[in-house]
């Protein structure tokens, strides 16, 4: 890989890339994609890794995603395949952002044929620009030093003890931190063996994971929630080899809300696989923190607890009275070495154990703040601590978050801005402008969210509210939006709040008790 790396930092130089260029990467998981994205870092490069774009993708959501980006961030240059080229090409002609196209031959032949002088690297200097993704655009560029992601590597494996006879198997995409820092940078720097599976293909085949932890005797594997579902209810035994799970001592669930309902249903189908209940952990995560912020303890079970529905709505993780609606809450583990986590309330005083509020964490391997972006920067901080913008509590040190202060819709692992839902919907024939609002629906069945949204029309009949529901669902899928739910409200029918704004989460409490929900999807 090192070699590999070595020519394609020198394939980049040649091409003109310079020390401090953004270089998007736009490539398959594979190979390939590793080698070129270490020789970006070898030639000085930032590289910022983008989704590899499938047929699903509307062409104008990732050439808005580019344009963001070259805005935002200072994108230069953009690295991808022949089977990318032209489109891509088509894409930025009137920009100046240039493209490299990535020859395969050049990085299977043994030696470095261009040897050149690699530049020279600083601690502190930036190393990954990491991007948090919304639909339409990209939203927030997090840059990260190479020291913040060494301190995270060391830290994290240590925190899950990491030794030489460790493996990982991951289908998980390289754009997102949790596929590029725990299942790339953490292994590449313990020298431990990763198997990489295309995430497309694991999704029409979720057991391919199963047997590619079987047969390479993997060790650790990270998944959000979503896909503990996913292997628990599309596997079947004659896929699933004997003992599959037995070397597995990590299985750890990170970057979406986790349910205990997803792990216990893991734990009854794998269990005859051997996957014990020490083995599923938690881990609370963000690309701020390069990573992880906390993490289950090794070899313990996934702490889960009773509370109170009332308490919790009044701020409090009490235990319920007799009768009283619960919720079960569960544990993302402990804060790891050289991170630390505090709950505040309002006027940002740090709350004690039970009590609700705003997380906040800080850590060695923090973010050097947001790219070209000083005012969010600084409003993301108080001191040295980094606002998360989710909702939690402490328990015996051990955080449990409850949900999240704005309104992100994070379905099957993916973060979806329901301002970019409702801008693709304010188009739509039959809907009344700035009269459309986005929220989550969870469900159960899935073990992940849900988009719904609520439109206000004039249309009247049901065949006429047939097709503006259509209208919806298509136009949605037009921007790789899976709208499951459509609620149709009369005029006036939302609820703005005393600034003008519609309440998302008021109004779809409101339409979920009021309205029917006439689309409910299980594809």
């Amino acid at each position: 890989l090192v070699a590999a790396a070595d020519r394609a930092a020198s394939w980049l130089s040649e091409l003109g890339v310079q020390p401090g260029d953004v270089c998007a990467i736009v490539l398959p998981s594979d190979p390939l994609f590793f080698a070129v994205y270490m020789g970006v870092v070898f030639a000085g490069g930032l590289p910022s890794v983008l989704a590899y774009p499938n047929e699903r993708l509307h062409p104008a959501k990732f050439q808005n995603g580019l344009r963001g980006m070259a805005a935002k961030s200072g994108l230069q240059w953009m690295v991808t395949d022949a089977a990318l080229w032209e489109r891509l090409a088509s894409l930025v002609a009137d920009s100046p952002i240039r493209i490299g196209l990535v020859d395969p031959e050049l990085f299977e032949r043994g030696g470095s044929s261009v040897p050149i002088q690699l530049p020279q690297v600083l601690p502190d200097q930036p190393c990954l620009l990491q991007h948090s993704s919304g639909t339409t655009g990209l939203q927030k560029g997090v840059t990260l030093s190479h020291r913040a992601i060494l301190e995270h590597a060391i830290r994290y494996g240590r925190s899950i003890a990491v030794t030489a006879s460790d493996g990982v198997a991951s289908w998980l995409p390289l754009y997102h931190d949790m596929g590029l820092i725990a299942a790339f940078h953490l292994p590449f720097l313990y020298g431990i063996p990763v198997v990489q599976l295309d995430p497309f293909e694991w999704v029409l085949r979720p057991a391919e994971l199963l047997q590619a932890v079987a047969h390479e005797r993997s060790t650790l594997c990270w998944l959000p929630n979503f896909a503990f579902n996913l292997l628990a209810d599309r596997t079947r035994d004659r896929d699933i080899p004997p003992g599959a799970c037995e070397t597995l001592r990590l299985v750890v669930s990170c970057s979406e809300p986790i349910r205990a309902s997803s792990i216990r249903r893991l734990l009854t189908r794998l269990a005859p696989y051997g996957l014990r209940s020490g083995a599923v952990s938690a881990s609370f995560a963000m690309a701020e923190t390069t990573f992880a912020v906390t993490q289950t303890r090794p070899g313990e079970a996934v702490t889960t607890e009773q509370v109170s529905r009332s308490g919790l709505a009044q701020g409090i993780a009490r235990p319920p009275a007799d009768g009283e609606p619960v919720r079960e809450c569960v544990s993302s583990g402990v804060p790891i070495d050289g991170c630390a986590v505090r709950i505040t309330g309002p006027g940002s005083g740090v709350v004690p154990d039970g009590v609700v509020g705003a997380v906040e964490v800080t850590s060695v391997s923090l973010f050097e703040g947001y790219r070209n972006d000083p005012d969010r920067t600084g409003s993301a901080f108080r001191g040295a601590w980094f606002v998360t913008g989710d909702v939690g509590y402490l328990r015996d040190h051990e955080l449990f978050v409850i949900g999240r202060e704005k309104d992100l819709i994070i379905v099957g692992g993916k973060n979806i801005y329901p301002e970019d839902v409702e801008d693709a919907l304010a188009k739509v024939e039959g809907v009344i402008p700035g009269r459309v609002v986005a929220f989550e629906m969870d469900d159960d069945a899935l073990g992940t969210g849900r988009i719904a949204v609520v439109v206000e029309t004039e249309e009247a009949g049901r065949e006429a509210r047939l097709g503006l529901r259509s209208r919806v669902v298509h136009v949605g899928a037009e921007f790789d939006l899976s709208i499951s739910s459509v609620f149709i409200a009369p005029p006036r029918w939302l609820i703005k709040s005393s600034s003008g704004k519609l309440s998302r989460r008021e109004n779809g409490a409101r339409a979920v008790e009021q309205l029917e929900d006439p689309i409910w999807t299980t594809t």
